[in-house]
This record gives C-alpha cells, sequence and structure tokens, in this order.
C-alpha cells in the first residue's frame, strides 16, 4: 500500500485523505511528525500517526483501516449515531476517529478551525443543530481535559457556551485523567460526559467509563493493562522489535497490546492506576507519580496541575507539583495543602517537595500537558 503524507494540517485535507484511505482503495495517510518513513506500508494499512507524545519519545503507529472501521461502529454501538464536531487535532488519533466516525455514518462532520476558544466551539456546537423526518439529530464531540476545563470556565458567565455544552448527546473525553472536580462541574452544567482509555495503538479510546466497547477485551497482566480486540493497530512502521515485544500473541493466538499503564478490574469496569513507568523511589520506596498527580488535582485551582520528578540529596528522588497560577492562589498555604493531600490519599513518602507556579502550563497540539518540557524545565533525571 502506497502511503502519502497529508501536507498540511488542515482538518479538511485530513479529511479527503482519510475518504480515500478508509472508504476507498487508497493511499494510505501519512500524519504527524514522523521523518523517514517508507514509500509503501503493508496492505489495508489506512494511517500512519506520528506522535512525540507527553513524555517526548517519537512512534509511528500504523493502523488498519478495519481497526478504525471497528473502533466508528463500537462507539456508535455504545452511545448512538450522529453528527460530529471536531474540536482536537485532526493529526492525532482523536481527531481521526472523530472524522472516521462521521465518515462511516456518511455526515460531513462540523470543524472548528484555528485555536481552541470557548466563543467559536459553542457557535460551531449550536449550529450543528438538524432533523431528520422530524426528529433531532444527535450530536458528539471529542475533547480533552484542558479544553473541557476552559469551557467549564467560560461557562460561568457564557450562557451560549453553556447552552452548547448542554446540546451534546455526549462529549468523549480521553488523552489524559480527567480530575473528579472537572467531572463534577460538567455534570452540574447539564454536560453528559464519557471517560476514554484508549491510545494511538488501539485506534484511541477503546474502554469508555471503564466499559471495554464491544469486541474489546482488557487483561490484567503483572499488573499492566492489556487490551485486545479488532481495534489493534498492526505495530510501529521500521520498528519490528518494538512490534513483536508491545504487541505479543499468546498461547491462545490472541494478539495483544501492552499499554504500559498499571490497572485493575473490579465488577468487569477497569481502573487505571498511571503509568507504571512513572514511578520514583524515594527513600527507597516506590511513589507512583500518577497517584500523587490525581490526589493533587482534586485540589480545588489545581485541576489540570503535573507533577514531575525531581532529585532530592536526601530521599534520592522526589516531585514537584506544577500548576497555572490562579488568582489568590497562596503559594505556601498550597503547598501546605498540597503535602496533607497526598499524605492522606498515597502516604507520607509521597508528599512532594515543591509547588511550582507558572503562567501557564505548556501544552503539546493535542492538548494534553507537554509532560517532557515541564521535566526538562524543573525535574530531575528518574534513577530508578
Amino acid at each position: 500500500m502506497k502511503l502519502e503524507r497529508v501536507a498540511s494540517d488542515d482538518p479538511r485535507d485530513v479529511l479527503r485523505a482519510l475518504r480515500h484511505a478508509v472508504l476507498g482503495a487508497g493511499p494510505a495517510v501519512a500524519l504527524g511528525a514522523g521523518e523517514h518513513l517508507p514509500a509503501e506500508v503493508g496492505a489495508g494499512t489506512a494511517a500512519v500517526i506520528t506522535t512525540s507524545g507527553s513524555t517526548g519519545v517519537p512512534k509511528s503507529v500504523a493502523i488498519g483501516r478495519n481497526a478504525l472501521i471497528a473502533s466508528a461502529f463500537a462507539t456508535a454501538a455504545r452511545i448512538g449515531e450522529g453528527a460530529w464536531l471536531l474540536a482536537v487535532p485532526a493529526t492525532y488519533v482523536a481527531g481521526v476517529q472523530v472524522l472516521v466516525r462521521a465518515l462511516v455514518n456518511g455526515r460531513e462532520p462540523a470543524v472548528l478551525a484555528g485555536a481552541f476558544r470557548p466563543g467559536p466551539f459553542a457557535a460551531a456546537a449550536l449550529g450543528m443543530a438538524s432533523h431528520e423526518n422530524g426528529t433531532r439529530v444527535p450530536t458528539y464531540s471529542s475533547l480533552v481535559p484542558a479544553q473541557l476545563q476552559r469551557l467549564l470556565d467560560a461557562a460561568e458567565s457564557d450562557g451560549e457556551v453553556a447552552r452548547a455544552l448542554r446540546s451534546f448527546e455526549r462529549i468523549l473525553i480521553g488523552g489524559q485523567a480527567l480530575a473528579p472536580a472537572v467531572r463534577e462541574r460538567a455534570e452540574a452544567v447539564g454536560a453528559r460526559i464519557v471517560r476514554t482509555y484508549g491510545s494511538t495503538e488501539t485506534s484511541g479510546g477503546c474502554v469508555y467509563d471503564g466499559i471495554p466497547l464491544d469486541g474489546v477485551d482488557v487483561a490484567i497482566v503483572d499488573g499492566e493493562v492489556r487490551v485486545s480486540g479488532p481495534t489493534l493497530a498492526d505495530g510501529y512502521v521500521g520498528d519490528p522489535h518494538r512490534t513483536a515485544e508491545l504487541f505479543p500473541t499468546d498461547a491462545a493466538g490472541t494478539r495483544w497490546y501492552r499499554t504500559g499503564d498499571g490497572g485493575e478490574r473490579a465488577d468487569g469496569v477497569l481502573r487505571v492506576t498511571g503509568r507504571l513507568d512513572n514511578v520514583i523511589v524515594s527513600g527507597g520506596v516506590n511513589v507512583s507519580l500518577d497517584r500523587v498527580e490525581a490526589a493533587v488535582r482534586g485540589i480545588a485551582g489545581l485541576e489540570s496541575a503535573v507533577v514531575v520528578p525531581i532529585d532530592d540529596e536526601r530521599w534520592g528522588q522526589g516531585s514537584a507539583v506544577v500548576a497555572a497560577a490562579a488568582t489568590g492562589l497562596d503559594e505556601v498555604r498550597t503547598l501546605d495543602l498540597v503535602r496533607a493531600v497526598v499524605a492522606g490519599a498515597v502516604g507520607p513518602v509521597a508528599r512532594p517537595a515543591r509547588l511550582v507556579l507558572v503562567e501557564a502550563l505548556p501544552l503539546l497540539a493535542s492538548g494534553k500537558p507537554d509532560r517532557a518540557a515541564l521535566r526538562r524545565r524543573f525535574g530531575g533525571a528518574k534513577k530508578n
């Protein structure tokens, strides 16, 4: 299968290319910042998505058209069919899936062009209202938590933004953990939120509110979340060793993806506990920074904070909380509160040593925090 790069980040250009790649005979579409990609990829490939991710490690993932279509149909089976608004970058898997869902449903997606802002989002959302045979067509969108928080902040003084949030049948929220306080605010304004879990390697979100989509299976092996099913990517372009390592096949012939996330299942519901490699050793004790971050994000004003590892002369490693400065936020008192909350939720050894207030957190194009940049600026090398 021939592989062609989309020359621009314009969502309409990506949509045109995906229409041929997913519904037609190709060529496959190369998206993202990948370099030195081959001119040909495996038969059935629809897209090669390259992203550095939040940790700065590049990867080029080949996804088959069958995987993208299976994911789109499974989403429709879970939350319903309708019209989609693209509000995330089209070159990331979440954006690709919004476009594919629209394509397989036979509808043109609404597109939010330019930088994400609450006003244009509300206008685009409210402009989607339509009816078929006298029945309103449900609308859907996909956002990352930082976008949702901006909309909720705006909705406090802008009724149109609040009405736009309520207009969607469902809003998928993925890309990173959603702070409970943000979800509560969304529910209070009337937004119908679905938390999604997945990655480029699983064609985007494949577990909704802890429940795998139809056809998707989840297993916990040695504490690690593994995913199987028809939405799995083919692997990493030009990296057969990494593909074999992260996409193993078990004795029964089932192919799995090793997510690198820790997790547990109770009554069929998946709970992700954090990245297995996002662990520091402080005073000889393993501390999950994802658990620390989850505790910190439960504090008002710190819903988007990021926890990074730092060097500690006494304990070997510690952590720092980096947050956007909020009006009236007292640094000393807030750090004391953070340390008390983390001690209660995770344990005294996990208490962050520092609180760093910045004007704004650096973000990737996907809307996720740029953790690699934050570690370079404020953190220390991991020693575990």
